[in-house]
């Protein structure tokens, strides 16, 4: 039961931190205060890292963190901080490679014990309050490392030191020379390694617990249309077909849930990430171009759905999360019996919305309970209005039935992920509104989360407060948002952005030395160490995605110094991708655009009739290695951002294309059919 006092925590504005302000337990946020009580106490720190939707952090909170005993505990031998890893990827990401190296996993909660020096000694994740089986109980443990701390220190500080060490030669990520066919053997292997582990039955790659890895489809879908590999467009169209048929996807609500628990993509772990269903989104879309087929577009708009009526602040920034628990139990917001919809829509609509969704008596579920899902339906990819019309009742009748926790957290990375969503949605589908959306999102990034007087960004968000300097992922994903407003719109406002952007990227943390970028920026907090992230976890790394920026914004403003960044970026990346290449997936995508053929295509137009039927002609079908920059002729706003634009002009003073082919420029022409045949 929650605590009539209120901790240290009452006054942060993180959910998943208030969550915590009224325990037993004496937490302290990330902060000079609760390392000089440590010193001065002379105690050592038991550090907790979660989110605000995670299971199993409620269900630790609950076991652990509202015991009297436990707390009592802690608050004596202990000097208790509480991360929300949303808003502090730095620190999350060094102490989850404490547990990832100490125990061989990592996970949520993440619990630490270190020294007042922030050194750790011992880490592990979920500690159930007392022993289970052969896992060890939470208060086992406290006991244990606070008696170590009085009789047995040297040995506590020793291991805090060498653990420290081994991790801070870790983090200084490799770099060195590579071989000129590195990049295609790492395309080439990358593309082999998801064929072995495909999962020709159910989709997907490997087996349970499965996640929707986004970025892994993503470039599947690049190496299909660039090496014209069929193999590769039909594992991508095929996870995509089975994940949307499946529980992970809420067919009630729209959106994805974060990673189904079973082999077919049935039963999810039921909390649903903002990060999840932009990349998807961006996912069903390309795919929606690539083949045409409806399927895709459909549940491209689903999602936008869920997107614009659930996790939408009025302001025009994105929530962060939804929780996976209601009233204490896992996914209870989200079941159904079959009792309950028969009785909800009546016998006969009730019979048929239970067999177009696999709602049976005996359930799929925990206590004949059932997650509505169309694995059975065979008729998945089409549309019907009584279904439609049924699923909003049962919609209703959901909303009515029981709340569901929103981490109402705005997180600028996150963010920058759903507008570049957006951004491709208004692009691909034409859908005013879909622009309008991202636009606002961007004007919500510069207007909150951006620092007046620096320039720099914020991390995150809520109710009004930002917090926290931005880390790379924050400006590398802006940087993608704004390049793809660009390709939207062709604004060149949003390149002279996104240069902005760029130049305090490398400003902040760039390493010139070693190449690649660090985590933290020179504006962030020193940690015991500065991580730098290459490798692609839930969302891509920020050095995969500034990879992926650098060559577009290289091939956009035709700048060499971008493009010798972009090279150094690349030659980075790949020495570090060369063991384990299905894990640089979104680097890949930069990697595979690098490597092969490209199109560079300038348009100069007289009138705005003109520069939307360049953008319709676009929308219709997927170009996976073209730059396209539209210039007005009689304005000069791209000279600044693009100055190698400033000799194009009109050619019979009709509109001009510009199209070079593998470094190889054809002369100007004024043919939209024959650009149109050029291009395909």
């Amino acid at each position: 039961m929650p605590h009539n006092k209120a901790n240290k925590l009452i006054n942060e504005k993180s959910p998943y931190l208030l969550q915590h302000a009224h325990n037993p337990v004496n937490w302290y946020p990330w902060g000079s205060e609760a390392f000089e009580k440590a010193k001065n106490e002379d105690k050592p720190i038991f550090l907790s890292i979660g989110y605000s939707t995670c299971h199993w952090c409620h269900v630790m909170e609950q076991e652990s963190f509202e015991d009297e005993d436990i707390a009592k505990i802690l608050n004596e031998h202990f000097v208790s901080i509480k991360v929300d890893r949303e808003q502090r990827p730095d620190i999350d990401s060094v102490y989850m490679r404490v547990c990832q190296m100490l125990t061989g996993a990592g996970g949520w909660p993440l619990s630490i014990f270190m020294t007042p020096e922030q050194k750790p000694f011992y880490a592990g994740t979920y500690f159930p309050k007392n022993s289970i089986h052969n896992m060890l109980g939470f208060i086992e443990l406290l006991t244990f490392i606070a008696e170590k701390w009085t009789n047995g220190r040297p040995e506590l500080i020793a291991s805090g030191n060498k653990i420290t060490e081994i991790l801070t030669e870790e983090f200084e990520s490799k770099s060195g020379v590579i071989s000129d066919d590195l990049d295609k053997i790492i395309i080439e292997k990358a593309f082999s390694q998801f064929a072995e582990s495909f999962d020709k039955i159910n989709g997907g790659f490997g087996s349970a617990p499965k996640f929707p890895s986004p970025h892994n489809l993503i470039f599947l879908l690049y190496y299909s249309q660039l090496k014209n590999n069929k193999n590769a467009l039909k594992m991508a169209e095929y996870t995509l077909a089975q994940m949307y048929r499946g529980g992970i996807f809420d067919h009630i609500g729209n959106g994805f849930c974060r990673y189904s628990t079973d082999d077919k993509w049935l039963v999810p772990h039921f909390e649903k990430m903002l990060y999840d269903n932009a990349l998807l989104l961006i996912c069903y879309l390309d795919l929606y171009q690539i083949t045409r087929n409806e399927l895709y577009k459909t549940v491209s708009i689903k999602i936008i759905d869920y997107i614009i009526k659930q996790m939408t602040d009025v302001r025009g920034g994105f929530y962060s999360a939804q929780d996976a628990d209601s009233e204490g139990d896992e996914g209870k917001y989200y079941l159904f019996s079959k009792d309950e919809i028969i009785k909800l829509l009546a016998k006969e609509d009730g019979e048929y919305f239970c067999d177009y969704f696999d709602i049976t008596e005996k359930g799929n579920f925990e206590n004949f309970k059932n997650i509505p899902n169309l694995l059975k339906n065979k008729s998945y990819d089409k549309t019907q209005e009584r279904i439609k019309e049924l699923i909003k009742k049962v919609y209703d009748y959901r909303q009515s039935r029981m709340s569901l926790l929103t981490d109402d957290k705005v997180i600028t990375s996150w963010n920058c992920m759903m507008i570049t969503a957006f951004a491709k949605a208004y692009k691909i589908l034409q859908d005013e509104e879909y622009l309008q959306i991202a636009q606002k999102a961007a004007k919500f990034i510069e207007t909150y989360l951006t620092d007046k007087n620096s320039g720099l960004l914020y991390a995150s968000e809520r109710d009004g407060k930002a917090s926290g300097y931005g880390h790379l992922d924050d400006y590398a994903f802006y940087i993608m948002a704004l390049i793809d407003l660009y390709e939207a719109t062709y604004d060149a406002a949003y390149i002279k952005k996104s240069l902005e952007i760029y130049k305090k990227m490398q400003e902040q943390f760039y390493d010139e030395q070693n190449g690649g970028y660090y985590l933290s920026g020179k504006q962030n907090e020193s940690l015991i160490m500065r991580p730098k992230d290459i490798y692609d976890g839930a969302i891509p790394s920020g050095n995969s995605v500034a990879a992926y920026v650098l060559l577009k914004l290289s091939r956009l403003t035709g700048e060499v110094n971008i493009e010798k960044i972009s090279e150094k970026q690349n030659n980075f990346m790949a020495f570090n991708a060369k063991q384990h290449p299905m894990g640089y997936s979104f680097f890949n995508i930069a990697l595979i655009k690098d490597i092969n053929p490209s199109k560079e295509l300038v348009v100069v137009v007289k009138i705005q009739e003109e520069k939307e039927a360049v953008k319709k002609m676009l929308s219709e079908k997927f170009y996976p290695n073209l730059t396209v920059i539209i210039k007005n002729a009689q304005s000069d706003e791209l000279d600044e951002a693009a100055p190698f634009t400033a000799a194009y002009g009109l050619k019979n003073n009709m509109v001009t294309f510009y199209l070079c082919q593998n470094k190889i420029c054809t002369a100007p022409f004024n043919d939209f059919n024959m650009l149109n045949d050029m291009l395909n």
